[in-house]
This record gives C-alpha cells, sequence and structure tokens, in this order.
C-alpha cells in the first residue's frame, strides 16, 4: 500500500469512519451532540464547538495550501469561533468540519509519496508529512477533550 493510501486510511479513522485507536471517530461522537451541548462550559475548557471549530480551522487552512494557496492560518485565530446561537448555526460547523476532513484525506491519499518529503510551504514548517502528522497527532488530543467533556456534559445532565 502506498503511503499516501496509509496515511488518508489514518485521517479517514479518526475522522470519519473509523474505529482502531480509539474506538470512535469525530463523527460518531459530533453528531448526535445538541447545540445545546456543544456549546455547554464546563468550568474553563474549552467547548465542545471550540474544539471542533479549532480543529477544523487548521484543516481548512492546509487544504488551502494542498489546493495550490497560501498559507494563511495563525494559532492565535484558531479559536476564534463565531457565535453559535441555535442548531443551524452547531450544525453549518459540524457540516464544514465533516467536508473538510473528507477533502483533507481525500487530498492526502492523491498525493505522490515524493510530496511527503518535499517543503511544506517554509523550510520551518518542516515537510507535508510532518504538518500530515502535526494535524492527526493535534486531532487526537483535543479528539481525548471532546470525548470526555461530552461525558461530562452528559452526566451534568442526568
Amino acid at each position: 500500500m502506498k503511503r499516501s493510501d496509509l496515511i488518508a486510511k489514518r485521517l479517514r479513522e479518526l475522522f470519519l469512519n473509523g474505529h482502531w485507536i480509539a474506538n470512535t471517530n469525530y463523527k460518531d461522537q459530533l453528531e448526535n451532540i445538541s447545540w445545546e451541548q456543544a456549546i455547554h462550559q464546563i468550568g474553563d475548557l474549552n467547548t465542545i464547538a471550540a474544539l471542533t471549530y479549532h480543529i477544523n480551522y487548521y484543516l481548512s487552512g492546509i487544504l488551502n495550501v494542498f489546493n495550490g494557496g497560501l498559507l494563511e492560518i495563525k494559532d492565535q485565530y484558531s479559536f476564534d469561533l463565531p457565535p453559535i446561537h441555535s442548531e443551524a448555526d452547531w450544525k453549518k460547523l459540524l457540516e464544514e468540519f465533516l467536508t473538510n476532513s473528507a477533502a483533507f484525506a481525500d487530498e492526502v491519499a492523491q498525493m505522490p509519496d515524493e510530496k511527503f518529503d518535499q517543503v511544506f510551504v517554509n523550510e520551518k514548517y518542516g515537510t507535508y508529512l510532518r504538518n500530515i502528522e502535526a494535524v492527526i497527532e493535534h486531532s487526537y488530543y483535543h479528539f481525548g477533550q471532546i470525548v470526555l467533556i461530552k461525558k461530562l456534559i452528559l452526566a451534568a445532565t442526568k
């Protein structure tokens, strides 16, 4: 199996349909959350909506580069979640996240293997592989937070 196929499979497992690492994935965990749960604040933890926006922010920004655009994202804006006031607002964010997740995996699947070893935008950012692996690792980190926050919210509303 090509490296691109293996990495794309990991991305799909994490975001869309896998059960290999955590016996669940982002899509499974987020699709049955109401907008009230998504914005429910537990102490000083980030909300599920904020974490979803945060990961989507990076997916979107890196996808822009994959599609020939500039790297325009900045860490300081990665939690600038627009207000969510309704189920429609939450579903819009979720749909954008799932669309970007699938597009990201599809772009990686189409990459020639030599692309992974090329410089990503600027040498200070390392290679394409390093950045894609960072997306996976960073996303698992926040995925664990989402799962725990969801459990806390469900326990609090019983």
